[in-house]
């Protein structure tokens, strides 16, 4: 899911920080990008004509491997290096959201059986794809494809995301390649959004500038967390009634997520109690009306010389129109341990970035031929296309960017600084492979 609602926050008040290119811009940049997203995207997106995942002859889905294969060639051809970070163990808090989406899967299932008796090929269409699940088979077949592509491979301890922004503060990478939008909460510096979708799709690259974004809407880095997790992310139940601008304006009025915390839940229990006063009262009239329309009349003498009650009709007045019980406009759930979901953002799991090093080898083309071909069905002629393209791109010395051959000239006179958006550690050369750094 990401962050909620964040995108259009950005739009609306730190547009600065937004901006979109063409794929080729990005030449000479490295990339981590969250492969996880992507196979999912993959085997959503990657269909046949009468929508169906993509299949050989055997029945094994290759919708991620064709995903995988064509659109990492696309990028490298436009001269960006990436590399695929692969989601680790989630974190505990993490298991209501893990359990939600398993539930949603199994109410499309259900659905897709009633529809395949009452409804339209795309209502059909849309209930199988929302059933889509990675799995732990998908995730080795793509680490399998991209090491005999020469591309470095990264399994995260934890959250793909989080090892992806990892690179990126370290300078391994220029930018963290994702959809997910905590992504930034995680503190990529820049983050590239549809890198993996279709070129048919004609979608810019949309590149997000961290800072930019912190200094347009007045926050620190500690505060943008706090905003998102308000927002709603992946470790928490959503909060009712608090929408982007409400988030935002609630935490500038009450100096932080404790002091909304603190504010909403006070408003909770003031419209508890009044919806209990509201409750009580009709509970009173409801006891009068029925009084009065058993109204008594005076008495009378019967033969017996007794005294009995007479009834006498009673005229009804108008019913009343009773006050709405509402719940509040705000809702915080019961329990709501934010403060865990910020530990996790402050201090995800993730190695380290200076202990990994990122290595682009030559192909194995053979071994592409002999997987995809022989073992998945893909047409030979393509493949081995396709992997002379990639041989070609990543064995060529690639030209240096020109934003890192200047400098700008500080007014204070001191030491010049690169440029922004100049030459990163991450755009240096090489220096290694997709694994940890041993001690010798």
């Amino acid at each position: 899911m990401g962050i909620k609602g964040l995108t259009a926050l950005l739009s609306e008040h730190a547009p600065r920080c937004m901006k979109d290119h063409e794929m080729k811009t990005l030449f000479g940049r490295k990339v981590a990008i969250d492969a996880s997203m992507s196979i999912y995207q993959f085997l959503i997106a990657v269909r046949q004509q009468d929508g169906q995942m993509l299949m050989n002859e055997s029945g094994d889905v290759t919708s991620h491997l064709m995903g995988f294969f064509y659109r990492t060639i696309r990028m490298v051809d436009h001269g960006i290096k990436p590399c695929y970070i692969f989601d680790g163990k989630p974190p505990e808090l993490k298991g209501n959201v893990l359990a939600k989406r398993f539930a949603r899967r199994e109410e499309a299932k259900e659905g897709e059986e009633e529809a395949r008796e009452t409804g339209t090929a795309e209502d059909i269409d849309k209930l199988a794809r929302r059933q889509v699940r990675v799995t732990k088979e998908h995730n080795e077949e793509c680490k399998r494809l991209l090491a005999l592509m020469g591309i470095p491979v990264v399994t995260a301890p934890g959250e793909a995301e989080a090892q992806c922004a990892e690179l990126a503060k370290t300078g391994k990478v220029y930018a963290a390649g994702s959809e997910d939008m905590d992504t930034l909460t995680f503190r990529t510096p820049i983050l590239l959004r549809h890198l993996t979708f279709s070129e048919a799709k004609k979608m810019p690259i949309s590149e997000i500038n961290l800072d930019i974004a912190l200094e347009d809407l007045e926050m620190t880095m500690d505060q943008f967390i706090e905003l998102c997790i308000l927002l709603g992310c992946d470790y928490l139940e959503p909060c009712k009634g608090i929408g982007p601008k409400t988030a935002l304006k609630l935490l500038r009025e009450h100096n932080g997520l404790a002091g909304v915390v603190e504010f909403v839940r006070g408003k909770m229990a003031e419209k508890e109690q009044e919806n209990q006063a509201i409750a009580s009262s009709q509970h009173d009239e409801d006891d009068s009306d029925r009084e009065s329309e058993e109204g008594g009349g005076g008495m009378m003498v019967n033969s017996d010389g007794e005294e009995i009650p007479v009834s006498s009709p009673v005229k009804k007045s108008p019913a009343k129109k009773k006050k709405k019980v509402t719940s509040s406009g705000m809702q915080i759930p019961e329990h709501w341990p934010w403060e865990e979901a910020k530990k996790v953002f402050l201090a995800p799991d993730v190695v380290k970035g200076d202990d990994l090093e990122l290595e682009w080898k030559a192909p194995d083309v053979e071994g592409l031929v002999e997987f995809l071909c022989r073992d998945k069905g893909f047409n030979e002629d393509r493949v081995r296309a396709g992997a002379s393209k990639l041989a070609k791109m990543l064995a060529a010395k690639q030209q240096g960017r020109l934003d890192g051959f200047f400098t700008v000239k500080p007014k204070d006179g001191g030491n010049a600084k690169p440029a922004a958006g100049g030459k990163r550690k991450g755009d240096e050369k090489d220096k290694g492979g997709a694994k940890k750094k041993g001690k010798k």
